[in-house]
């Protein structure tokens, strides 16, 4: 049925961009989370990569998470030379989290959940009134 499919296609759309915003909520929580000790590396900002696949049920492809990674880079420097993370220099390897990209991703994240659940919504509202349209 076109509908369960439907469903099932936006369901997996909410997964993906459920574990996306636990992803975005778990960088913003440790932007300030440095090393404990000098040369120690500072929480490094996670990534969601996406992957179309082929759902062999459903006959066609839905989205899922493939893979939660770290993005790669040198890590910012601020000087606080009292820090105990601080190296010789006084500098302090800081979190690589920018708070406005991870805004601007929850935000993407957040209104592509919305979309997938107001198809959800659609589409149980249409299979509620063929169902109510059978009774009949």
């Amino acid at each position: 049925m076109d509908l369960d499919r439907a469903l099932r296609i936006s369901a997996a759309g909410m997964q993906a961009q459920s574990t996306r915003l636990r992803v975005v909520a778990e960088n913003l929580a440790n932007r300030d989370s440095v090393g404990q000790s000098p040369g120690a590396d500072p929480y490094r900002r996670k990534t969601v990569t996406f992957q179309n696949r082929m759902d062999r049920e459903l006959g066609t492809a839905t989205v899922r998470v493939s893979r939660v990674g770290t993005q790669p880079g040198e890590f910012p420097l601020r000087h606080d030379p009292s820090h105990p993370a601080a190296d010789a220099r006084g500098y302090v390897r800081t979190p690589n989290v920018d708070s406005m990209m991870e805004t601007m991703d929850m935000r993407e994240a957040q209104r592509s959940y919305t979309a997938n659940l107001s198809v959800l919504e659609v589409t149980r509202g249409m299979l509620t009134r063929t169902i109510e349209a059978l009774r009949q």
